[in-house]
C-alpha cells in the first residue's frame, strides 16, 4: 500500500503524545460523558428540527468541553453550546485545525484529528469542511461559534479549532462587529455574572454556499445570533446591565455593510428564528426560559 509522505508525517508526529481530541457523534446530550454539563439545566435548546443534523459532543484531553448540532450537508454547524469562563480575552492562533473522522464513519473511537499534511480521504470531504474550502476565499474568515477568548483552559481553548465549530463569515464582520460583540460580551459576564454562563451561538442560512471545483461545498450563514443565560448575576450591577440578566440575546447580518449587532432579549431572538431556521413553534433557547430563582426575602435568610 502506498502513502503519501505527507501521510507518513501526520502518523509520526501523532505518535509524539500531543493530547488527542476525542469529539463523539452521540444520540443526544442526556449524560455527563456526553457534554451535557455544557447545557444550562443539561437540557440542548429546543424546537430544533435536527433528523438530517448530527449531535457532536466536542472531547478533548478525555474531557467534554462543548456540543454543536452540525448540519453535514452544509459543512458548518448550526450551534456550538458552551460554558462561559472568565478569561482576559487574548486570542490565541497557534493552535492546530482538527476534523472530525466520525462525521465520515471511519473512525469509531471518537478521535478528532489535526489535519494531515498532503493526504485526506475524500470520505471526509463528504461530510464536513476541510482547509482547502477556506484557502481561497478572500472574502470569508474561519469564524468560531464558540470562540477561544470565552475560554480560559488551554484545552479548552484548543479544543474550539474545529472546522465543526466554524463557520465563514465576511472578513469585515469578523474582525469587526463581531468580534466587538463577543469582546462586550466577554466583559459583561466576566465582571456581572457570579455563577456558571451558558451561551449558545448558532447561525441562518439562505442558501448561499462557497464553491471549490466547481461543486457547493460550505454553507454561508446569512446571520449569526446568540444568547447566554446566567441566573447567578450580580444584582447590584448597574441598570443598564442588570436589565440584561439573567438572559440576553444579539443578532447580526453576516455581511461586509448594514452589519451591527443588535442586543435583544432572548425570546426576541426565538420569534425571528422561527422564521430563518427549520424549526417548530415550540422553540426555547433554553430551559425554562432560563427563569432566574428568586432570591430569599431579607427577612428569611436567617432560616436557611
Amino acid at each position: 500500500m502506498h502513502l503519501a509522505p505527507g501521510f507518513l508525517l501526520f502518523i509520526l508526529v501523532g505518535f509524539q503524545g500531543a493530547p488527542r481530541v476525542a469529539a463523539t457523534v452521540v444520540e443526544d446530550f442526556n449524560h455527563v460523558e456526553r457534554c451535557k454539563d455544557s447545557l444550562y439545566m443539561g437540557t440542548p435548546p429546543r424546537g430544533i428540527i435536527d433528523f438530517k443534523l448530527k449531535k457532536i459532543c466536542q472531547r478533548y484531553a478525555d474531557k467534554p468541553r462543548y456540543v454543536t448540532l452540525y448540519d453535514p450537508h452544509k459543512r458548518i454547524p448550526v450551534y456550538s453550546a458552551y460554558t462561559f469562563k472568565k478569561t482576559e480575552g487574548d486570542r490565541r492562533v497557534d493552535y492546530p485545525w482538527m476534523y472530525e473522522p466520525q462525521l465520515a464513519e471511519i473512525d469509531g473511537n471518537g478521535n478528532m484529528l489535526p489535519f494531515p499534511q498532503g493526504y485526506l480521504h475524500m470520505k471526509f470531504e463528504d461530510s464536513q469542511a476541510v482547509l482547502d474550502d477556506y484557502s481561497d476565499v478572500v472574502l470569508y474568515e474561519r469564524g468560531h461559534l464558540n470562540p477561544d477568548q470565552h475560554q480560559s483552559d488551554p484545552h479548552d481553548r484548543a479544543a474550539t479549532y474545529t472546522l465543526t465549530n466554524v463557520v465563514p463569515e465576511i472578513r469585515e464582520f469578523n474582525i469587526g462587529p463581531w468580534r466587538e460583540h463577543e469582546e462586550r460580551i466577554r466583559v459583561r459576564l466576566n465582571n456581572f455574572c457570579r455563577g456558571t454562563a451558558y451561551i449558545v451561538t448558532g447561525v441562518t442560512t439562505a442558501g448561499h454556499m462557497i464553491r471549490r471545483n466547481n461543486q457547493d461545498r460550505v454553507g454561508i450563514p446569512e446571520d449569526v445570533w446568540s444568547a447566554y443565560c446566567c441566573t447567578e448575576y450580580d444584582r447590584n450591577a448597574p441598570h443598564d446591565v442588570r436589565i440584561r440578566f439573567p438572559s440576553h440575546a444579539s443578532l447580526a447580518k453576516n455581511a461586509k455593510e448594514s452589519n451591527a449587532v443588535h442586543e435583544m432579549t432572548v425570546q426576541d431572538l426565538e420569534n425571528y428564528l422561527k422564521n430563518k431556521m427549520d424549526v417548530d413553534q415550540n422553540l426555547q433557547m433554553f430551559y425554562d426560559n432560563c427563569i432566574s430563582p428568586s432570591p430569599l426575602p431579607q427577612y428569611l435568610h436567617h432560616t436557611i
